[in-house]
């Protein structure tokens, strides 16, 4: 990824007009999710807990196939030799243990494992392809990937009934080829690994988010009000809010991880006046949850239409045009569309670029304000 020189783009630390919400002084962990994501969590892998009293002296399965009638003995017996059951601080992991009456048995039951996602045929707007790897570009309201709320419809399951047995499992059963994410209602350009090979080579290159490599990702947003000019660096850690698990939160320095975007203005509406609408190129360093979404919101800026972090700012909407407006109620979604993606070939190593126009509603949101998203994309 190439960044501006420094003096265009300074790193501002401090918000101006910042949304409190997007600024925690107490934070959880990010999980590594990679490219922005869809905000759809998996699927949670603690179980259900049962505790259990021994009434009598006796087997230890015997005293929770008892206590558990929903549960075979069966079924017991091989959670007790996986090592699904304590007692007290210790692991009892042998069905024939003998247990006292007035002992405590903690159990549980881990989640049903689940299912494989099946091929669907979703069309997919497939911009190259070969035999290691497809880039396609995503639709706005596609999740990438099943999870709970979303077990069908989804990009992976369009890539399966595309893909068939060649594609990636590296990802897991549930996210097959999957190397990068988008959240749900952003649109634009994600690679796909089809081979194990493909996948842990450009998982690599995100990794090291372009640093030395030629791995690009540029972003065309709209956001309320007039960023700098010559741009900036926004150098933030992110990390879960602990107010709304839903969201992501700028982090206390020392916490949370490290999450870099560069932003370039294109043009600002209206050009004479104090500003209400920018046009954005937002370049990322780093791949964190929501980045660009929290990191403008956490400056005072959020994106057009953001239901998440930009819901303070819907009385802007009444200085727009009244055809603006109208374009921002029928977009009903954060102005955001990933439109550019570089990247090595994982196998020959040849630099690959591509670019993707905005959707129908988001390009008539940004002409409804004289904007030209294709010179600010295409470079």
């Amino acid at each position: 990824m190439t960044s501006p020189p420094a003096n265009q783009r300074p790193i501002r630390t401090t918000p101006a007009g910042a949304d409190d919400d997007a600024v925690e002084a107490d934070v959880l962990p990010l999980e590594d999710d990679g490219e922005e994501d869809v905000g759809e969590e998996d699927e949670g892998v603690g179980g259900e807990q049962h505790t259990v009293v021994a009434a009598a002296d006796g087997r230890l399965d015997r005293i929770l196939a008892a206590a558990l009638p929903e549960l075979s003995r069966t079924r017991l017996q091989q959670l007790v030799r996986a090592g699904a059951v304590r007692i007290g601080a210790g692991l009892a992991d042998t069905p024939s243990l003998k247990i006292a009456a007035g002992e405590t048995i903690a159990l549980i039951v881990p989640p049903p494992s689940p299912a494989a996602p099946a091929g669907e045929a979703i069309p997919l707007t497939v911009l190259y392809e070969d035999d290691e790897l497809l880039v396609v570009d995503k639709p706005a309201g596609m999740v990438v990937h099943p999870a709970a709320g979303h077990h069908t419809g989804t990009l992976v399951n369009a890539l399966i009934a595309h893909c068939g047995a060649s594609l990636s499992g590296i990802g897991g059963v549930r996210r097959p080829g999957i190397v990068h994410r988008l959240d749900k209602d952003t649109s634009g350009l994600m690679v796909v690994a089809k081979t194990d090979r493909a996948h842990a080579a450009l998982s690599r290159q995100f990794a090291d988010h372009g640093r030395t490599g030629p791995l690009e990702r540029a972003y065309l947003a709209l956001a309320w009000g007039g960023l700098p000019v010559g741009g900036l660096s926004i150098d933030r850690p992110l990390a879960r809010s602990t107010r709304n698990r839903e969201k992501i939160a700028v982090a206390p320095p020392g916490q949370g991880r490290e999450a870099i975007t560069h932003v370039e203005v294109g043009a600002i509406w209206p050009a004479s006046q104090e500003p209400v609408v920018s046009l954005l190129r937002c370049e990322l360093e780093t791949g964190r949850t929501h980045q660009i979404r929290v990191h403008l919101a956490s400056l005072g800026h959020p994106l057009l239409g953001d239901p998440l972090y930009g819901g303070g700012f819907r009385t802007k909407a009444a200085l727009l045009p009244s055809v603006a407006r109208e374009c921002l109620v029928a977009l009903g979604r954060q102005a955001l569309h990933a439109g550019v993606l570089g990247f090595a070939h994982p196998t020959t190593g040849e630099a690959l670029s591509f670019t993707s126009e905005p959707p129908g509603d988001l390009a008539a949101l940004a002409q409804s304000l004289g904007f030209d998203t294709r010179s600010l994309l295409q470079r």
